[in-house]
């Protein structure tokens, strides 16, 4: 069945054609761009920025494989599952840490320069959940940036591997029988294409990242605004698992009315022996848990959350004083300059922190190929749910999720279109023109969905919480609509564009997360503090009704 929702959009001004489209330019997608390509694919990337501006290059803690001597895949797979809090797919996170090292190895081939020891051996570290150092990174705290690099630096080298810049996807393009033909998408700024166009395909894969931006503090860029997920939820396809957001636990604290992208202190700050401490000095987290400082993500975010109402304060503190400046030069070069730009000083005080939102864990429902329920769409990357996180991403993880994923999509298309299976669809013209138009909200309104998530869907969250902001969303969806004031409609644009994208995603996560009645991984109820494995350690799938409204519902276990 075609989508019956879409953006109100202007009708595409320009077609272009392809086998492939990506969209999205981080890890995930380059990577599938560059193994279409090996198949002898055409491909096409679309990004909503330039190709280097998603959220790989901020990764500062590194990429987790079994790669150290006494390390197996099958220890990997322990950790893996015990952060992911029971609801985890065991199967997929077998996937994921048996063909990660050697998917580590290829990108190190591609041209990514690890960090090594003077013998030569990749260097890797420990973080929150690991038992064993498996960490690669490169230029200390910097890996993200090492893998964008060199990514982009082999698409690039490839002439004809089409890119697009500066564009924001807008919705899938399907045939009559509801499989995907393409997408539309809107081009900024002049050239030969601009404005609204589409991009016809035998296939679609959404790497768009990740949704923080429905928060009002987020280590993810300005551009993670939920997009593919949105598109995705109107195209008819299924989201898992929307309510497992993980909020990273040391956030630089930035003041009270910090607002948007805030700096990440990496986890590899505590694997390297920091503390976390209060206002006091007190390190709170020894006795917690047997890994103190390194227990996986939630429980820290929590342990801080808690700590932080304990004393009436907004922020704690992360102590790394006892590094010494050539240690914080050498290991940490990117964190201790983001910390000095802001006023602060690492190697002699404290580094205040805060919990701020990271990771989602859930997404685009997939299977271990990337196949989405919707025919000819896939998904990887942090806009995926593929299974391999369960409730709470274990650290290092996401990267290591993105190749190994990309890898497995592009063999699968290499296969389709080797078998004939991958052939050119039809666009229902007459669908996509009944199809229901979105209202889109002012660009101002991002703001407002910003506090309410934050204030109602963050870290801690309940029943009347949850309420607060499903109350708030659904009046910016009455406005939208010009049921309740009578103002003039918003015009189509990239800011209205976002801000629909993150009322739809901002709308389905409430729901997943007011009906999932327990605490689980990266999601806290207050009112219902204990896990509920008999009722609740399934997922949470979640589709878009007739209506236009998310509608969540419980796998059958």
């Amino acid at each position: 069945m075609s989508a019956t929702h879409r953006l109100t959009a202007p009708a595409p001004g320009w077609t272009a054609t392809t086998d492939v489209v990506v969209v999205g330019s981080g890890i995930a997608g380059l990577t599938v761009a560059l193994n279409v390509r090996k198949a002898g694919l055409r491909a096409m990337v679309v990004t909503k920025a330039v190709l280097d501006e998603g959220s790989t290059r901020w990764a500062q803690g590194g990429i987790a494989a079994a790669l150290g001597e006494g390390d197996t895949p099958e220890q990997h797979l322990d950790d893996t599952l015990v952060a992911g809090a029971g609801v985890c797919d065991e199967e997929a996170v077998r996937t994921l840490v048996t063909e990660g090292p050697d998917a580590v190895r290829r990108l190190i081939a591609v041209g990514a320069a690890f960090d090594r020891g003077e013998d030569g051996e990749i260097l890797l570290t420990r973080e929150g959940g690991h038992h064993r150092h498996r960490i690669v990174h490169a230029g200390g705290d910097a890996t993200g940036a090492e893998v964008s690099r060199a990514l982009v630096a082999a698409v690039r080298s490839d002439p004809d591997l089409e890119l697009i810049e500066h564009a924001l996807v807008l919705d899938l393009l399907t045939d009559a029988e509801g499989r995907t033909a393409g997408l539309t998408l809107h081009v900024m700024g002049e050239g030969q294409r601009d404005g609204v166009g589409a991009v016809r395909a035998r296939a679609v894969v959404l790497a768009t990242g990740g949704l923080g931006q429905v928060f009002s503090a987020t280590t993810n860029p300005a551009v993670s605004t939920g997009d593919g997920v949105a598109l995705a939820l109107r195209a008819g396809a299924e989201a898992a698992d929307l309510e497992f957001v993980q909020f990273h636990p040391t956030v630089l604290w930035l003041g009270p009315d910090a607002a948007g992208q805030q700096p990440l202190v990496s986890e590899a700050v505590r694997g390297e022996g920091a503390h976390l401490v209060d206002a006091d000095g007190v390190r709170f987290m020894v006795g917690q848990h047997e890994l103190a400082e390194l227990a996986p993500r939630d429980i820290v975010a929590k342990a801080i959350t808690r700590r932080m109402q304990e004393r009436g304060s907004d922020h704690m503190f992360l102590d790394g004083r006892h590094f010494g400046a050539e240690m914080w030069e050498n290991r940490f070069p990117t964190i201790l300059a983001s910390c000095r730009s802001h006023g602060i000083d690492p190697v002699t005080e404290p580094i205040p922190i805060a919990p701020a939102s990271h990771h989602a864990a859930g997404g685009v429902r997939t299977d271990r190929h990337g196949r989405t329920s919707v025919p000819g769409l896939y998904a990887c990357g942090e806009v995926a749910c593929t299974g391999v996180h369960g409730a709470n991403r274990l650290a290092s993880n996401s990267l290591l999720e993105g190749l190994v994923f990309a890898e497995r999509i592009a063999a699968d298309l290499a296969e389709r279109h080797a078998a004939g299976e991958l052939p050119e669809r039809t666009v229902d013209v007459a669908a996509a023109r009944a199809a229901r138009p979105v209202p889109l909200l002012a660009s101002e309104a991002r703001a407002e969905i910003q506090r309410l998530m934050s204030r109602g869907a963050g870290v801690l969250r309940s029943a009347a919480s949850l309420a607060d902001a499903a109350a708030g969303l659904a009046l910016l969806a009455e406005q939208a609509r010009g049921h309740v004031a009578e103002e003039k409609p918003a015009d189509p644009r990239v800011e209205t564009w976002e801000a629909a994208n993150l009322l739809l995603v901002a709308t389905a996560l409430v729901a997943a997360a007011a009906q999932r009645e327990e605490t689980r991984g990266g999601h806290w109820r207050e009112d219902f503090p204990e896990r509920d494995d008999a009722h609740w350690r399934r997922h949470l799938i979640t589709t878009l009704a007739a209506s236009g409204d998310p509608v969540s519902t419980p796998e059958e276990q």
